[in-house]
């Protein structure tokens, strides 16, 4: 699991040039402080920022069977990418190998209410990966296919 830190909150220079609030009083604006100008009018901190963008977080699942554990580390992460080797019409061969299907992982994303499911380490049995997206999409709807190359941008 990664997670972004949160950042500090951006500073309306609007807000603060509106009530000529000193430049050296910025940082601690940015900091989350409030601000009692000269006239001992109180400034909360929100008339004078903005909130940061929200961190983000990515969990990470592979060489992995099916194991509802993991759901409270990755729980509400934005992107979660797990491990789809096999289809469930192979689920046998999933449990033999200590593998998942992309219906478990699907599973594993709508329990966890995850943001976005990439799906990946497919086996080479399989011709088509676009099948592994339609399976987990019957239980989640958020999925991407990871393959050779692939990149995302959230």
């Amino acid at each position: 699991m990664f997670e972004e830190k949160i950042d500090k909150r951006k500073l309306n220079l609007d807000a603060v040039q509106n009530f000529e609030i000193d430049s050296c009083y910025y940082q601690n604006i940015k900091n989350g402080k409030d601000i009692v100008l000269d006239d001992g009018r109180f400034i909360e901190n929100c008339q004078l920022t903005f909130d940061p963008i929200p961190p983000k977080s990515y969990a990470f699942c592979s060489d992995t069977a099916y194991n509802e554990s993991i759901l409270p580390l990755i729980n509400e992460v934005d992107v979660l990418y797990h491990e789809s080797t096999f289809l469930q019409s192979e689920e046998n061969l999933a449990r033999k190998t200590l593998h998942s299907t992309a219906k478990e992982a699907a599973n594993i994303a709508l329990k966890a209410n995850v943001k976005q499911l990439i799906l990946g380490h497919y086996s080479t049995r399989y011709e088509n990966i676009k099948l592994f997206k339609e399976e987990a999409r019957t239980i989640f709807s958020e999925v991407l296919l990871a393959d050779d190359g692939k990149s995302f941008d959230f």
